[in-house]
Order: C-alpha cells, then sequence, then structure tokens
C-alpha cells in the first residue's frame, strides 16, 4: 500500500509539471492580435475563402508566402502543401510608391524591394487604413546599407506613401489568410518584393539600370524558389543577400 501511494504521489507531481510546463509553452508563443473588428471580418470572409481554397486543394491554416511584383502591381499568396508552396492567388495592387528601385530612406516615398518577413506582433487589426501589417522594412541588408525608413505595410484603403496598398476587401482576404497562417503554427511568413519578375529576359531588358546588380542578387532569391517551390533561407552578409538553397526553409519553422 505504501509502495502504490508513493507511485500515485509522484505521478501526480509528474502531471503537475507536465500542464505547468504546457501552459508556460503557450504564454510563451506569439498569437496575432485579435480585436472585435477583426472577429467580424474573419467570420465574414471565412466561408466563401475556405470553400476557394478547397476548390484547388488547399486549406485555410496553412503556411503562407508572399511575392510582390511592383512594375506588374500584383501580390501573390502561395499556401503550403505537403512541404511545398502552392500558387493560390494574385491580388492587384491598388497604389503604390515612387519607381523600380530600393528605399533608401525616409521620406523617398519609395516602396523597398529585398526580402522580408512577417512575426504576428506585426499585424495590425486597428490599422488607421483597415488592416495592416508592416512587413520589415530594414531587414539586416538594408541596415548594412544604412538605409532607414519605417511603416512600411500592406494595407487596405487604397491609398500610399512607401507602402502597398490594396482595396480593403482583398486585403480582408489577404489579413485572414495570414492569421489563420499563425493560428496553424506558423512562426512567420517570408514576404519577397521584386521590381518584375525575375528572369534572364526581364534582367537584360534593364540592363541599363543603376540597380542592375542589386537585382541580379534578388534573382538568386527568386530562382531558388523558382526551382524548388521552397521557400529558401536568406541572410545578408558584406552588403549582399545569401541564399540558402538547402532544406532549412523559412516554411518549415513552425511552433512546437
Amino acid at each position: 500500500m505504501y509502495c502504490y501511494q508513493r507511485l500515485l504521489k509522484i505521478l501526480l507531481l509528474l502531471t503537475v509539471f507536465f500542464v505547468l510546463n504546457a501552459d508556460i509553452n503557450c504564454l510563451s508563443q506569439e498569437i496575432p492580435l485579435v480585436t472585435d473588428k477583426l472577429t467580424k471580418i474573419l467570420n465574414g470572409v471565412s466561408p466563401a475563402l475556405k470553400s476557394e481554397l478547397a476548390g484547388k486543394e488547399l486549406t485555410l491554416g496553412s503556411s503562407l508566402f508572399i511575392r510582390i511584383f511592383k512594375l506588374q502591381g500584383q501580390l501573390e499568396v502561395w499556401l503550403e502543401k505537403n512541404g511545398r508552396y502552392r500558387f493560390f492567388k494574385t491580388y492587384p495592387i491598388c497604389s503604390y510608391s515612387g519607381y523600380l528601385g530600393p528605399k533608401l530612406h525616409e521620406g523617398d516615398w519609395q516602396s523597398p524591394e529585398g526580402f522580408y518577413r512577417v512575426t504576428p506582433d506585426q499585424m495590425n487589426p486597428d490599422s488607421d487604413y483597415h488592416l495592416s501589417f508592416n512587413i520589415g522594412y530594414p531587414n539586416d541588408y538594408d541596415t548594412l546599407l544604412r538605409r532607414n525608413g519605417s511603416s512600411i505595410m500592406v494595407h487596405g484603403s487604397c491609398s500610399s506613401k512607401g507602402c502597398f496598398a490594396m482595396k480593403n476587401y482583398r486585403m480582408e482576404e489577404i489579413y485572414t489568410l495570414a492569421h489563420f497562417a499563425f493560428l496553424g503554427g506558423q512562426e512567420a511568413f517570408d514576404i519577397h518584393v521584386f521590381p518584375f519578375p525575375m528572369t534572364d529576359e526581364n534582367l537584360y531588358r534593364f540592363r541599363f539600370s543603376p540597380w542592375i546588380e542589386f537585382w541580379k542578387n534578388l534573382q538568386e532569391g527568386y530562382t531558388a524558389f523558382e526551382q524548388s517551390y521552397m521557400v529558401p533561407f536568406i541572410t545578408a552578409e558584406k552588403g549582399k543577400y545569401i541564399v540558402d538553397r538547402s532544406v532549412k526553409l523559412a516554411m518549415s519553422q513552425k511552433r512546437q
């Protein structure tokens, strides 16, 4: 009887230990902010969005990847399925600022180009521009080159001073996909911003641009995704993006 009671006590202590640790882990996970306004939007958008996704054998809550092409004025949404990303939809960009080429400093009204990441704390359901998320400019590469600026968003309201503005109903869909990707376990989603599709033909077309070497560097990340439909791991070093084509994928970094 004594051994039985002792064993029961040990099991009880272990149970408490694991429950407390599970609670601590849950508290440490970043969860995107939810407001009454966002709840209403999610409830309104989700049913039709789920149906559209199902028609392409995709699901709401899958990991998300976004590409932007400035010249075409397009935002592409890709969702993960079976370890690779599949194209879901192209959304027209209502407005963006500036010309082809990167953003250099605060107040130049220029939209950036490069490789960025969005975490849950960059999501803003109470934005003055309906809904928004900060793309993460400046990133490490921009900082190395002493480029500066702040509050570069993808947002609604179709008005831009350096951001990528969408019509509200399109922004609601994009935001819903991002919100549920975080709830599905994605820690951060990548957003790659290009001047145009980075093909050899397009680079030749713009070969006299002062940004041609920068664009050739961007092409490395573009090509890595085009060849694998996996988001490459990208860092910055000595004023250059370093594209890692190994199997360490940005999209697979999920909460445990």
